[in-house]
């Protein structure tokens, strides 16, 4: 009998085809895309960062996989202007987006971030607050806030208690006596709650992403997941503040006695230890609560993260963690967001790319950026029109330099950044009319000094009022 090897070797040939096929057709298949974004989260605030109390292993471990940015700036330091304009596309004067309303009506039928992947066959979901929603109000309501229905296939809300969590709580600002009772609003209020993660919105939120992750997985989506803490007040479930009693250990930064001395008054923030009448225990706790905070928000991101695995698509999704803006934690004795020094203007930014080695990049980079960069990733037609950069080079080569400064506005203040490697320049009002601030960042990293009226410097002044003349005719220069 003739037992001739060929029908054999020809079935072989043919498998191989076919798992090449099934390989390729694997591969290329578009990323899927998970945002993650935090509400007034400072850097500072995160092991990956440096912080040595504030324990936060989920995002460190995104931050030891992916690319971590160091400096990276919000183009608003309030959540309306900041997140109007990463999703649209524009920076915050571009559209007239100064405050808490929804940027479509100066983008018209122009596509926002998600909008523009969901145009382009993905899935697109928002859970939880990624445009403007209040908090707490507007979570304890379950609202969609300012959001925009076009940007999104499905949209999904997380109601929850806030600061009528049941438990052990104590408001600490403008309560220097004691007598206040828990409050809500934008106010300084720590609850130790009383039951388990799914009481809270964060909660909600992290269990309908891990939903829909599972039930999208075999489509390309983007799937943008906001969690609303350590936006105040600082709530979550009792376990999350075992490390960080008694308050009485959490350390303060420097204080210094003519800090404000050389700076303009609206320099002066909205929030701070002398408006907000809170003592030093006041304050500990307030920095205990906002650490507790995160813990909780980061228990949350690794529930997200570990169903990206559980999916099998980790190896196929660009994931993105950071926050519409940072926030100050005591520093000048300054308090919340607003402000344009360092602290409120700098944001996380951790992004994983799959292929891609982990990697920290220095460059200076803006929110603005996170469009058109992901949209490059993905594949999807480029929009001349965008006012970010497309800094996917960065993942090949995290030396590569973004920009050579970074803008930020706060329209609250009427206030505005150029950042640059060396120097922090703030002017308010356009003609700088309400003030100045310049820092040597080299000498002073902490911002202490501001150079502005010494005569040494006057040379710079002018140069940065030029500049920024410059970049606001450039910012309002678009086709909207």
């Amino acid at each position: 009998m003739n037992h001739s090897p060929k029908p054999l070797l020809y079935l072989c040939s043919l498998l191989a085809l076919i798992c090449a096929a099934l390989t390729h057709a694997e591969q290329s298949k578009p990323f899927n895309v998970l945002f993650i974004i935090s509400d007034d989260l400072t850097p500072t605030a995160l092991s990956c960062y440096g912080n040595t109390v504030c324990k936060t292993p989920n995002i460190d471990t995104l931050a030891e996989t992916g690319t971590l940015f160091t400096r990276a700036y919000c183009q608003g330091t309030y959540c309306g202007p900041s997140r109007a304009s990463f999703m649209s596309g524009y920076y915050p004067h571009a559209t007239g987006s100064l405050g808490y309303k929804n940027p479509r009506p100066q983008i018209g039928d122009r596509a926002m971030w998600s909008e523009h992947f969901k145009d382009n066959g993905y899935y697109a979901a928002r859970v939880s607050k990624i445009f403007h929603m209040g908090v707490p109000g507007g979570i304890e309501e379950g609202g969609h806030g300012a959001d925009d229905e076009a940007s999104w296939t499905e949209r999904f809300n997380s109601p929850g208690p806030e600061w009528t969590a049941p438990g052990t709580g104590e408001t600490l600002e403008g309560n220097p006596d004691g007598t206040l009772p828990v409050k809500g609003g934008n106010t300084f209020v720590v609850v130790e709650a009383d039951g388990d993660d799914m009481v809270h919105s964060d909660g909600k939120t992290a269990a309908k992403a891990v939903e829909l992750i599972g039930k999208h997985k075999d489509e390309p989506f983007f799937i943008a997941v906001g969690f609303v803490r350590p936006h105040v007040p600082f709530v979550a479930p009792r376990e999350y503040y075992d490390d960080y009693l008694p308050y009485s250990d959490m350390v303060l930064p420097e204080k210094r006695d003519d800090d404000w001395d050389d700076i303009p008054k609206p320099g002066i923030n909205y929030k701070t230890s002398v408006n907000m009448k809170m003592d030093i225990r006041r304050q500990k706790k307030a920095v205990g609560g906002y650490y507790a905070s995160v813990a909780f928000m980061d228990r949350q991101v690794g529930k997200v993260l570990d169903a990206l695995k559980e999916s099998g698509q980790e190896d196929n999704t660009i994931v993105i963690f950071t926050s519409d803006h940072g926030y100050h934690l005591g520093e000048h004795d300054f308090w919340a967001k607003v402000s344009l020094l360092d602290q409120s203007s700098g944001v996380p930014l951790i992004i994983r790319v799959p292929g891609q080695e982990p990697a920290v990049c220095h460059s200076l980079t803006e929110l603005l950026d996170l469009y058109p960069t992901v949209a490059k990733l993905c594949g999807l037609p480029a929009q001349d029109r965008l006012q970010g950069k497309d800094i996917s080079p960065v993942f090949e080569n995290p030396e590569y330099t973004v920009r050579d400064t970074a803008f930020s506005v706060a329209p609250m203040r009427k206030g505005f950044l150029l950042r640059t490697d060396d120097w922090a320049y703030i002017q308010y009002e356009e003609d700088a009319s309400g003030g100045i601030e310049l820092f040597d960042i080299n000498k002073d990293p902490d911002q202490y000094t501001n150079l502005a009226l010494n005569p040494e410097y006057a040379p710079q002044v002018e140069t940065f009022k030029a500049r920024m003349v410059a970049k606001l005719e450039a910012v309002r220069d678009n086709d909207l």
